[in-house]
């Protein structure tokens, strides 16, 4: 029987989901938790990979199983388990194929800006102070939806066989003092959303115009877009899938 699991993490502590050698990951930790707990080795396979420091608020991953269990207590018992930056929210029959990684439709992001430093937020924001110009910012982000390929935003050396993503919404808005950008795409490459922020940034100081803009995306170069900020300012917040119950 194949299960999708519906977690969040907070990745302050983590060298991302992937497993990592000589480091702590979630998808290790996970792994550890759900084997001990249904006494036969378990593998999780993830809906993608987060980066070093990166949260998800909603994170999908899946695993085989040949023998029933009982759900609830299941979950009740693996959050006991897990550290306390790791929570479980559902366990979820699917069919055999269902796949958490290839069949998700829909990834959302945010990043969060904080204007002033927020003693009790410093994990989960990045704090800049100096001034942006949000409606330029936006109007930068709304060109994000004219294109697919977004090689000027991955990280240099990724082994993929294609930079096109469909990028279905990107906007800034402002809550008190946060600034939070969400981004919506079928898929993202390396380093995709913190290199899109900072060179948004850098639109909102006025260093880049909506020309320059268009001309670093048009140019495919990593070198001429801006800088990667912090990864503990970025949260995955939602997948989709057509058949996952929410």
């Amino acid at each position: 029987m194949r299960y999708f699991v519906k977690l969040a993490y907070n990745g302050t502590h983590y060298h991302g989901w992937q497993y990592q050698p000589n480091a702590a990951s979630v998808q290790e930790t996970m792994n550890k938790a759900f084997s001990i707990l249904l006494n036969a080795p378990v593998e999780l396979m993830g809906a993608g990979r987060t980066d070093t420091g990166v949260h998800a608020r909603e994170m999908f991953a899946h695993f085989d199983f040949g023998n029933s269990f009982d759900i609830p207590n299941m979950i009740h018992k693996l959050n006991s388990f897990l550290p306390k930056d790791i929570s479980i929210f559902d366990i979820i029959p699917v069919h055999p194929e269902a796949h958490a990684r290839f069949d998700a439709s829909k990834r959302t992001y945010e990043y969060h800006i904080n204007t002033f430093k927020d003693v009790f937020y410093q994990d989960g924001s990045w704090y800049y102070h100096q001034p942006l110009d949000m409606d330029l910012m936006n109007q930068a982000a709304e060109k994000l939806l004219k294109y697919t390929d977004f090689q000027c935003f991955s990280k240099v050396n990724t082994d993929v066989n294609t930079f096109n993503c469909a990028v279905t919404e990107a906007y800034w808005k402002q809550m008190d003092n946060q600034l939070i950008f969400t981004i919506s795409a079928d898929r993202f490459l390396r380093n995709m959303v913190r290199a899109i922020v900072g060179t948004l940034v850098n639109v909102g100081l006025h260093k880049i115009d909506l020309k320059g803009f268009v001309q670093i995306i048009e140019s495919k170069d990593r070198n001429k877009a801006g800088f990667s900020v912090p990864a503990h300012g970025l949260y995955l917040t939602k997948i989709d899938y057509k058949y996952i119950p929410k």
